[in-house]
């Protein structure tokens, strides 16, 4: 394929710009605007970028380009000193005992969620559509303890605005130094400006709301409002935590609600595995963390949805000096690519690679490979809100589950499309019947 072919297959899908030999080979190389690249599909070769050697891989340019005006300098983007700072400081606030007082948010915004969907009646819904707004609500709840009813819209306008327009990469954004404005980085500006104006309402709208004197913490803004660098008791200016506001709320709603949707997609085309997951939750009162701890296999059924449609992936780097991997030579800026996508449906890693099988993540089937597996990446860099998205996502799935009964109206198939996160190439519709 050319290169303006690899260009524009790129923009359709990430994903369906590779080919068979990358879900076969260990490690391909090629060629990429003068520079190589590596798909790295072995354990090891991961372990050395994303562990042993981190340090020297960062972020691409393109890839900021495409992050920085919805993100800024946010934990997601940060590198070096500042990424060190940002999670030293953040790390409190998404430990398993901090996220547990966030359940209740969880709680009340599915069971609105699914009070909605019985109200609407017996007709084909959009689970894809609600989903959205469900994990929409759930980070503004747990983000400022206010529900996301005036400002829901206007969020999910920003998200669709800079999604659809300004989130794919165009030839200049990939051909570019960093340092040189694309056509499109003009477009993403003016786009940031309004963006951060509005972080800065929605900031502002939960400091007036106060906070009671000497009441714990009730939401993530007061954790991270409070919260103190251990090393240098550094606190965040109010422009990086519109920052890290701006990274929960966007990267933690969207990729919860793609795994949701993948994991009830799923469920319809398995009508066995949907029963077995709702004979699990039948009777429990999945009402806190410990409660979701003990719904294995509605867990197995989220992992393995990760596995197939991982919501993020791509890990793209770029390397900061020369290097060796397995036994290759790395130059400065060579491209290296670490796709779950790909990893998690490799055929030297997992046995029936294509196929929905949630006990593979089930006792007594052992754990798979910790560099094998990567929903939520690895290593040093690993997603922070990990935790908080498995309480999320099983929680809801199994409070879902329980309720109704979920079947495809159509069975036309829908296909995988890679942009910033992996989603559907159109949004089925559902029927539901209450069990």
């Amino acid at each position: 394929m050319t290169v303006f072919g690899r260009m524009m297959a790129m923009r359709e899908s990430v994903i369906g710009s590779w080919g068979q030999r990358a879900y076969e080979e260990d490690i391909v190389r090629g060629r990429f605007f003068g520079r190589s690249s590596f798909i790295l599909n072995t354990p090891d070769s991961i372990r050395h970028v994303l562990v042993d050697n981190y340090e020297n891989y960062v972020r691409t340019p393109a890839a900021i380009r495409v992050l920085r005006p919805v993100l800024g300098e946010g934990l997601l983007i940060a590198e070096g000193r500042a990424w060190k700072h940002q999670r030293r400081t953040l790390a409190p606030a998404f430990t398993p005992r901090a996220v547990a007082t966030l359940v209740p948010h969880m709680i009340a915004a599915t069971d609105e969620t699914i009070a909605k969907l019985q109200a609407a009646g017996a007709g084909p819904v959009d689970l894809r559509e609600a989903m959205q707004r469900m994990t929409l609500e759930i980070a503004g709840r747990t983000m400022f303890s206010f529900g996301m009813d005036r400002h829901g819209a206007a969020l999910r306008d920003f998200v669709m605005e800079y999604g659809e327009r300004l989130a794919r990469p165009h030839f200049l954004d990939l051909l570019l130094p960093l340092n040189w404005p694309s056509p499109q980085d003009f477009s993403r500006a003016r786009f940031r400006k309004r963006w951060t104006h509005f972080v800065a309402m929605l900031m502002a709208e939960r400091r007036a709301a106060g906070k009671k004197q000497g009441a714990p913490p009730s939401d993530l803004f007061d954790l991270m409002n409070a919260a103190r660098d251990p090393e240098t008791d550094e606190a965040f200016t109010d422009e990086q935590l519109g920052d890290q506001v701006a990274t929960m709320i966007l990267a933690g709603h969207e990729t919860t609600a793609t795994a949701l949707f993948w994991s009830l997609y799923l469920l319809a085309l398995d009508p066995d595995t949907q029963e077995q997951l709702a004979a699990e939750v039948k009777g429990a009162d999945v009402s806190d963390a410990s409660d979701v701890e003990r719904l294995k296999f509605t867990r197995a059924v989220v992992d393995e949805t990760m596995r197939l449609y991982p919501p993020a992936f791509l890990i793209a780097r770029a390397a900061d000096a020369p290097d060796t991997i397995a036994g290759m030579p790395v130059k400065k800026n060579d491209v290296v690519l670490i796709a779950p996508w790909l990893l998690h449906r490799h055929e030297k890693l997992w046995r029936d690679p294509n196929a929905f099988i949630p006990s593979r993540f089930m006792p007594p089937a052992p754990p798979p490979d910790r560099f094998a597996y990567l929903p939520f990446g690895v290593g040093a860099r690993v997603c922070i809100g990990s935790h908080f998205a498995l309480v999320e996502a099983t929680l809801a799935l199994a409070r879902i589950i329980a309720t109704f009964k979920v079947e495809l109206v159509d069975q036309a198939p829908v296909m995988p499309i890679g942009v910033v996160t992996t989603q559907p190439d159109r949004s089925p519709m559902f029927r539901i019947t209450r069990r």
